[in-house]
Formats: structure tokens, C-alpha cells, sequence
């Protein structure tokens, strides 16, 4: 049999329809085989294991906790981006986006060699009792220095599509740029800020290979999937990978809620 393409559909429009629905396929296959895979049994036992509650919520707080820091140090880092232009602006953006493109375990081994023993910011770590290896306050390190860029990339497109001549005119009639950003900026780029915690947050939720490195106890769900995926095989490690599809569907259920509206929708 042959199917004819309609004379509307040009081969480029049937080329890149194809195209889609081989991407869409290549990604939901795999996901959905592996979430039907557990029985709904295997899925209520896992989630009354005090281990996989402990660990996913672990995932939640540490994620949160980085979000929360690149809001608070990525905002205004965000903003100077976004409204000023200075020699070497261009290295420091290409700066932020490195924990983006170096390999994951590089980012735990950097991490790792300035907070050991011999190191002196690690000394200081040390003299104060904050120890990163082996601990929540290293896995949010990692999860910060993983998330940052997405908060901050997020943050500054949302800062660059506010107009500047509204700060502008606020500065005018007398208001310091204090009052100017959460009187007139930030209530405009609220949603943009909003989005990009949600990223950093989701980003930071399945990371694995640099926090394996740093902190392989205590789990977060990553680390505990490969735990009992490597000692027990897909059976155990399933249900777990499932739940934590849950949360990453509910993040980005979130994401589309709170994203930018495009221009001229209702």
C-alpha cells in the first residue's frame, strides 16, 4: 500500500513530522515501559520503605535548599547581568554556564579538592565543624553548583524582558534603585524568578555523579537507585525510579504553570 502525501504537505513538513514523532517515541518509550514495568503492589511497598521516603525527601530538601541559594545570590547577579554591560562580561557568562557542559564527577572532584585537609579553604571548613564530604551540607553544595546556571540564565532573561525606561522613570520621580527593583522590577519578573527556582530545583533533584563523589551517604533517591539497581538489579531499583519520575513530572507540571505566558494569549 502507499500512502500519498497530501499536496499541503511538502516533503520538509513530512520529514520533520517524522522527525517528531521518532524523538517523542525515543523519549517516552523507554520512561513508560520502565513506570508500567512495577505493579502498583511493588510501587505502595516501596513508598511505605522508610529508607525510599527518607531518601526522596532528602532529594526535595537539599533541592530546594540549592534553589533557595541561587535565588538569593543569583538574583541580583542576575540583574547586573542583565542591565549592564562591562569588560569581561561575556567570560563571566560563559563562566556561569561551565557546571552545564564539564562532566558531572569533574564537578564532585573540584568540589572535593578545595574542601579537604589539605587545602586551606578546607582548613577553614574544618576549624568551623562545616564538613562537606559525607554530609547534607555537601550535597547541597553540589546541588547549588549544578542548579545555579538555570536559575541564574532563567532570572536574567526574565530581568532583560522588562523595559528599562520603567526603572527609568521610577528613578526619576525619586526612588532609589532599591525601591526601583522590588517596586517595579521584581513584581514584573516575578514569574521568570518563580521559573527558574522550579529549573534549578528540578535540575538539582536528578543529579547523581558529582553527589556520588562528595556524598554517597547520606542518599538522596539518585544514589539509592543506583544502590539497589547495582545490588539488586531493576526489580528493586524500578519502583524508586518511578517515584522519583513523579516528582520530576509534578516540578514540571509546576514549570508550565508559572511559565512566561507567550505573547497575545489569552
Amino acid at each position: 500500500m502507499v500512502v500519498k502525501i497530501p499536496k499541503k504537505c511538502d516533503p520538509f513538513t513530512a520529514l520533520a513530522f517524522s522527525a517528531s514523532a521518532v524523538i517523542v517515541a525515543f523519549i517516552l518509550f523507554p520512561l513508560i515501559e520502565m513506570t508500567v514495568q512495577p505493579s502498583l503492589a511493588d510501587l505502595v511497598e516501596t513508598i511505605k520503605d522508610p529508607d525510599v521516603i527518607r531518601s526522596i525527601w532528602l532529594s526535595i530538601y537539599t533541592s530546594g535548599s540549592a534553589a533557595l541559594i541561587s535565588f538569593v545570590l543569583g538574583t541580583p547577579f542576575a540583574y547586573l547581568l542583565a542591565r549592564h554591560e562591562f569588560t569581561g562580561k561575556k567570560i563571566v557568562e560563559s563562566i556561569i554556564d561551565l557546571p552545564i557542559m564539564i562532566p558531572h564527577p569533574v564537578v564532585g572532584i573540584a568540589i572535593l579538592s578545595i574542601a579537604g585537609r589539605n587545602h586551606w579553604l578546607g582548613q577553614i571548613f574544618n576549624a568551623i565543624g562545616l564538613r562537606i564530604m559525607g554530609s547534607v551540607t555537601g550535597i547541597i553544595v553540589v546541588l547549588t553548583f549544578v542548579g545555579l546556571p538555570f536559575y541564574v540564565n532563567t532570572a536574567k532573561a526574565g530581568f532583560e524582558a522588562i523595559p528599562a525606561r520603567l526603572e527609568k522613570v521610577s528613578r526619576s520621580l525619586g526612588a532609589s534603585n532599591t525601591d526601583t527593583f522590588f517596586r517595579v522590577t521584581f513584581p514584573l519578573a516575578w514569574r521568570s524568578m518563580v521559573v527558574g527556582i522550579i529549573m534549578c530545583t528540578a535540575r538539582a533533584v536528578s543529579e547523581f555523579g558529582a553527589v556520588v563523589i562528595v556524598a554517597y551517604h547520606p542518599m538522596i533517591a539518585p544514589v539509592m537507585i543506583y544502590e539497589r539497581f547495582t545490588a539488586y538489579g531493576l526489580k528493586y531499583s524500578q519502583p524508586v525510579a518511578v517515584w522519583l519520575i513523579i516528582v520530576c513530572l509534578f516540578l514540571f507540571l509546576l514549570l508550565r504553570i508559572f511559565s512566561v505566558p507567550k505573547k497575545g494569549a489569552t
